[in-house]
């Protein structure tokens, strides 16, 4: 099996990847009434997000994969969106798309109000299966095998990290 690139992102990286990520949103015509973070990976940078751009957050997990546990909390968030308010979500990276599909499928099927709804990452692989609407870096997975390992990962053995890693190989080459 192939073994992971890991690239470390640091801390003073992450900073400027998520003020960058907080300007770019705060300068558009859009403004979002609450952040999002999505458990684990849009947690923390939800929270700087929310700190620099003076928004309230709230939080979703989706990382724990327990079976209907997110589900009430998005039917809010859609709930939220036909009462008017705008609903930034915020996640590290966008690589695959599986989970910003998913949080996608569940808030259409409770019929959210699109437009009153942006997704915001730090790094946005181009070749995603799904599209954002805010990102600081792009990729391109064709080429681009980079493991990223964002600050709060960083705490984890080279073991933990490779096993994340080959839990999705077609991402490594």
């Amino acid at each position: 099996m192939t073994q992971p690139v890991f690239d470390y992102i640091g801390y003073d990286d992450f900073l400027s990847f998520v003020s960058t990520l907080a300007r770019t949103v705060s300068q558009d015509e859009w403004k979002p009434d609450f952040v999002v973070g999505i458990g684990r990976g849009g947690l923390v940078p939800a929270v700087y997000m929310s700190q620099m751009m003076s928004i309230p957050m709230l939080s979703i997990d989706q990382s724990a994969k327990v079976p209907g546990f997110a589900d009430e909390l998005l039917v809010k968030l859609a709930t939220m969106t036909k009462a008017g308010q705008r609903i930034l979500i915020v996640d590290d990276i966008n690589d695959s798309g599986r989970t910003i599909a998913g949080l996608r499928r569940l808030l259409r099927a409770h019929e959210t109000v699109e437009d009153h709804l942006r997704f915001a990452v730090m790094i946005n692989n181009m070749v995603s299966q799904e599209t954002v609407d805010y990102a600081v870096q792009t990729i391109d997975r064709t080429d681009d095998k980079r493991w990223f390992v964002f600050p709060w990962e960083a705490v984890n053995t080279v073991e933990t990290l490779t096993g994340q890693a080959q839990e999705v190989p077609e991402r490594l080459g």
